[in-house]
């Protein structure tokens, strides 16, 4: 399989993740060497390396990999992000880019998903998730892990996914479309 070649810098969490995605993309790929390597030091360095260049944040999709994306999107607000459903990432209880096949990393680089310059004219809300039952009920964490996966943004709490919801360039109409694909 011919690698596809990536302009934009990669930020990955660890080395693992550098060797998983070489295996598909030709790409400048740099490791953080995870959530406990995060100092101003390493943010100042990726903040500065943002300055000329476009970025792309490749975290896993775990608790450390969350925390690693809400902190550098502070930092760096046109960071794009590619996000990996849990599904595809986990192997033996162990969860990590690492263990994605090369479909799903590709799939992740092709739908990257940016924060919202402008309005897209709709502000998620509460009433949202309450509605279509993102919230609560026996099923609700379950709805939310399905529509991360749809919209191509991970998983969060109900908390968490209207803030992502409202950051990122998500749409009212892709939002009703994912809910139309839940079980």
């Amino acid at each position: 399989m011919e690698k596809i070649k990536i302009k934009e810098i990669i930020i990955v969490e660890g080395r693992d993740d550098i060797t998983a995605l070489k295996r598909v993309v030709d790409a400048h790929i740099i490791a953080l060497n995870g959530f406990s390597a995060l100092s101003k030091k390493t943010i100042n360095k990726i903040v500065n390396l943002s300055k000329e260049n476009e970025l792309i944040l490749f975290t896993d999709p775990d608790y450390a990999g969350k925390k690693i994306r809400d902190t550098l999107r502070k930092y760096i607000p046109n960071i794009k992000h590619a996000f990996i459903s849990r599904k595809d990432a986990t192997k033996n209880k162990n969860v990590g880019v690492e263990n994605a096949n090369d479909k799903a990393i590709l799939d992740a680089l092709k739908n990257l998903i940016t924060e919202k310059n402008e309005n897209n004219g709709y502000t998620f809300t509460m009433q949202d998730l309450i509605e279509n039952e993102l919230c609560s009920g026996k099923n609700a964490k379950e709805r939310r892990i399905e529509l991360g996966d749809y919209l191509k943004i991970g998983y969060y709490n109900s908390k968490q996914l209207l803030n992502a919801l409202n950051s990122f360039s998500i749409t009212k109409e892709q939002f009703d479309s994912a809910l139309k694909k839940l079980k």
